[in-house]
């Protein structure tokens, strides 16, 4: 099939357009590029490279033009921000592309209300912030849209996204590179809130399966929405705990109140943290596992490890204490 990849470049396009070109698939990858992937792969070889701005393309009206003109099978979209921008190209697709799929995002769904979180559940508040209510709408026009007998399409909607080249949503909910320094040196942290409250990431390269899997089962796909995740979701005090281990420390922590936790760290960190942990997401993946056959290889410890593993091996983050190996 020919495939056209709209952002593959960043964290998802870096593990997915190889796989897509190990599958077979003729490949086109649309990004702006200002920036190579994350991850080397001899298969970025047989890509296709076209450089657009999408931004400035959609106010043009003209993106959706460039993207139907390549006359792909299938189109996977993992840079739509807004219901505007996903409409247009829907309207432009129809008729044109066998299948196209959205990357959402878990902020869809705003704070808890019942966990594990299902699709199509009323187990949480409506979103918390703008990001979240477009994410929200996009879904609801493409589950609209194949159900009246138009585009196909597949939203997925993954969890905190993890992987060799960049910082992981951490311990504490942010992207504070002294919180991995601190539990490296057996330091005490600040832990706002009960520290019960939960994290839910996934690997980017599990992230790719999904969408692998979602080209190759089409039929079963078309008009729904996934979850993807790990297996398992991370409290806060429970991440800490492993992380300490990972560097041979015991695990030293205090309860503080939000508004002395905001004391500790900048506004951007305490924001964040707090955007992440008021969630409390955990979300189930059953609906993923059964229509896609969606097998994630990694828990949320494997894949934040291994993004750590990558960034004191390439100087990205400076720590007192190695990582013990493992076997």
């Amino acid at each position: 099939m020919k495939i056209v990849v709209i952002g593959g470049s960043g964290h998802i396009g870096s593990f997915l357009v190889p796989r897509l070109v190990r599958g077979g698939h003729e490949v086109i990858n649309i990004s702006r590029g200002t920036s190579a992937a994350y991850v080397d792969a001899p298969e970025w070889q047989q890509v296709r490279q076209v450089t657009a701005d999408r931004h400035l393309e959609d106010r043009e009206g003209t993106f959706g033009d460039r993207v139907a003109d390549m006359r792909a099978d299938v189109v996977v979209d993992l840079v739509c921000f807004t219901l505007e921008s996903a409409t247009a190209l829907v309207n432009r697709l129809r008729g044109e592309a066998g299948h196209l799929l959205h990357c959402g995002s878990i902020w869809r769904y705003g704070a808890s209300r019942k966990l594990p979180i299902s699709e199509g559940a009323d187990s949480t508040a409506e979103p918390l912030d703008e990001y979240g209510i477009q994410k929200r709408d996009i879904a609801r026009m493409l589950k609209d849209e194949t159900a009246s007998g138009g585009l196909i399409t597949t939203s997925l909607h993954p969890g905190h996204i993890v992987g060799p080249g960049w910082h992981p949503v951490g311990p504490l909910g942010n992207f504070d590179p002294s919180v991995w320094q601190k539990i490296a040196a057996g330091q005490p942290l600040q832990i706002p809130g009960g520290g019960t409250e939960l994290m839910h990431h996934v690997h980017a390269d599990d992230l790719a399966q999904a969408f692998e899997k979602t080209i190759q089962r089409r039929e079963a796909a078309a008009g729904e929405d996934f979850n993807i995740v790990a297996p398992s979701a991370l409290t806060v005090r429970g991440y800490m705990e492993i992380a300490a281990s990972w560097f041979g420390r015991e695990p030293h922590s205090e309860m503080v109140s939000w508004k002395d936790f905001r004391e500790t760290t900048t506004p951007e960190h305490a924001d964040t943290s707090w955007a992440h942990l008021s969630r409390n997401h955990c979300l189930t993946i059953e609906k993923a596992r059964s229509l896609l056959g969606y097998a994630p290889r990694y828990e949320p410890e494997q894949a934040v490890r291994e993004a750590l593993q990558w960034l004191i091996g390439n100087n990205k983050l400076q720590v007192q204490t190695s990582l013990i190996t493992t076997a």
